[in-house]
């Protein structure tokens, strides 16, 4: 018998198909002057390489190993829009988890890419609270029963548990997901997910009375609701998430958080490691023998190159240069590559390059047009930027005439900002930006007719959904932009009486006015099919008399087919696209 119970754990995050290393930026301090350090971090090779490290310390020390991955795997990088998960599997396969829990973003498209995934990987992938007991047993793509999915167990109302060994005890993994699938993400309708933390609390209570002391939840709930989970769920030893993409560690001497890592709520640690596969989280961890974490020594780490690119207000000499270089090589969340490892003989870096990158470098040099100054992606309007996102109402502007163009009339196009991911910077615009960075994903367009007063009411949950207006907020990802109408919104109304004005742009006679939207009144409108499944505070788009996909468009089709068309954004958008005032919380 033995009294020991030491895990070595290496873990990561909310990866988003970020294969190679990533650029990251570093603030320093030098003489009392400042310097922006850019670096790449990260990325499969590199991961792989530490955790090959760190299983073979482990196993010298006599000590249990795991490797887990908090969810989030799809999606974010051009890798994904062309291979669909395939690389992803591939290359996760490659790193060796332990296990995986499943994030939103896995079933973004459904449960057909999930199936395809399972069907792939070598390791398990937890999705405890994902309820499949209404299935429909006739399905051509079913989940229910994989070898490699943990899930829902209806009778019990309980989690299915991986068990691995600690010492003479067994570690139970608990895998919990978002509750709120179909809110934010696609899953088939008939799947459901269950309450988390019920779940999660139905799933300790039966395992501690099997006698099962050490417990780890692998969650992708997010930060805030990590702590939740730990402060109303107790005998959890230990929680490993993502889907915050919170970075853990004492990181602001160089630029970054200073939140502690393995912070404890309850007495319960709570493990992060950022996002992109930039950062990898390495601990070694003691239990008690009924399953308290009594030590737990580690940080997540970035792992570097060699070279640095450094920008400041004064000429950047060999001294500063060295001087700064020094101060991030002796941060303890820094690693930098060694002489016993070659990243050119790296069999993950070699399948990447062989495999997939040739059709990334293809796109990367695919120039669609070009933007004459800076569009800023921000997804809610402030005081800065009154009117909000400058790239997002350019999309809502090439979904509606992107539609038009094929002959069907639309009076409208919605979209929300969550869809739209990131700035585009002056200059040309590539196949790659659009697809890999812009608008990653491939979102079919669905156009729909629906009242005037579910027009009023669609704007304003949205509104209410990404702002603090709403108890049950989604995130500022909501918030609504458009292209043919205009709104005035006011959250210190009462509910329902928040957008005061919304028009609507007609063309008479060759000539374009605008028109109060009439309650009574069908328009038709183009959005993505996300926002028009009622989403994210877009429920009363459901209540169309029509939806119909539109098979021959999808999201970025539409705006890359816009970009080619005008050779680039030019002009000024008119500032109709969105007009807001008295956004609460803002």
């Amino acid at each position: 018998m033995t009294n020991r119970y030491s895990l070595k754990l290496a873990h990561i995050n909310d990866t988003h198909s970020h294969f190679d290393p990533s650029r990251v930026q570093f603030l320093l301090t030098h003489e009392q002057q400042s310097y922006e350090v850019y670096s790449h971090s990260g990325g499969y090779a590199r991961i792989g390489y530490r955790v090959q490290q760190a299983r073979h310390q482990a196993a010298n020390a006599g000590q249990d190993f795991l490797f887990l991955h908090g969810g989030d795997s799809f999606q974010g990088t051009l890798y994904f829009n062309q291979f669909q998960g395939v690389a992803n599997a591939d290359l996760l396969n490659r790193l060796t988890p332990d296990a995986m829990v499943l994030g939103n973003h896995e079933i973004d498209a459904g449960n057909q890419p999930v199936k395809q995934f399972l069907d792939t990987i070598n390791f398990p992938l937890l999705a405890g609270n994902m309820d499949l007991s209404q299935e429909d047993p006739h399905k051509q793509v079913k989940l229910a029963n994989h070898p490699r999915l943990f899930d829902y167990d209806v009778e019990s109302r309980t989690a299915k548990v991986l068990l691995k060994s600690l010492g003479d005890k067994q570690l139970a993994i608990i895998g919990i997901t978002l509750d709120q699938m179909k809110e934010i993400a696609r899953p088939d309708e008939d799947t459901y997910f269950a309450d988390a933390i019920a779940t999660t609390a139905n799933t300790v209570a039966k395992l501690k009375a099997e006698g099962i002391e050490h417990i780890l939840v692998l969650s992708h709930l997010g930060w805030d609701k990590d702590k939740v989970l730990a402060r109303e769920v107790p005998g959890i030893s230990l929680i490993v998430g993502g889907h915050s993409h919170t970075l853990q560690g004492e990181f602001s001497a160089i630029g970054h958080s200073a939140l502690p890592y393995g912070y404890r709520v309850e007495d319960t640690p709570i493990l992060h490691a950022g996002k992109y596969a930039e950062t990898l989280g390495l601990c070694d961890i003691e239990f008690d023998d009924k399953g308290r974490v009594t030590s737990l020594v580690g940080h997540n780490y970035f792992m570097l190159d060699e070279h640095l690119i450094i920008e400041g207000k004064q000429e950047v000499t060999a001294t500063i240069y060295s001087a700064l270089k020094q101060q991030l090589m002796a941060h303890p969340g820094v690693l930098w590559n060694e002489d016993q490892w070659d990243e050119e003989l790296s069999e993950i870096n070699q399948v990447i390059a062989q495999h997939y990158r040739p059709a990334i470098d293809a796109l990367e040099h695919q120039v669609l047009g070009f933007v004459p100054k800076n569009l800023i992606h921000t997804r809610l309007p402030s005081k800065a930027l009154p009117h909000g996102s400058e790239i997002a109402p350019w999309v809502c502007k090439s979904i509606y005439h992107e539609t038009r163009r094929l002959n069907l009339q639309v009076d409208f196009a919605l979209h929300n900002a969550g869809g739209v991911r990131q700035s585009l910077n002056k200059g040309t615009v590539t196949m790659a930006d659009v697809l890999g960075r812009l608008l990653p994903f491939a979102l079919p367009l669905v156009k729909y007719h629906i009242l005037g007063r579910y027009l009023y009411q669609t704007l304003e949950s949205a509104i209410n959904s990404a702002t603090n207006n709403s108890i049950t907020g989604t995130g500022a990802g909501s918030f609504p932009y458009t292209y043919g109408l205009k709104y005035c919104y006011d959250g210190r109304q009462p509910l329902g009486r928040r957008i005061l004005q919304l028009e609507i742009l007609t063309e008479i006679a060759g000539e374009t006015q605008w028109h109060s939207v009439m309650p009574d009144r069908l328009y038709c409108g183009v959005s993505s099919a996300y926002t028009a499944s009622g989403k994210e505070g877009y429920q009363d788009l459901l209540k169309a008399e029509k939806q119909v996909s539109i098979e021959a468009l999808t999201l970025p089709q539409a705006f890359i087919r816009f970009m080619q068309r005008e050779e680039g954004l030019n002009g000024v958008m008119p500032p109709h696209v969105v007009y807001t005032s008295h956004l609460e919380g803002l």
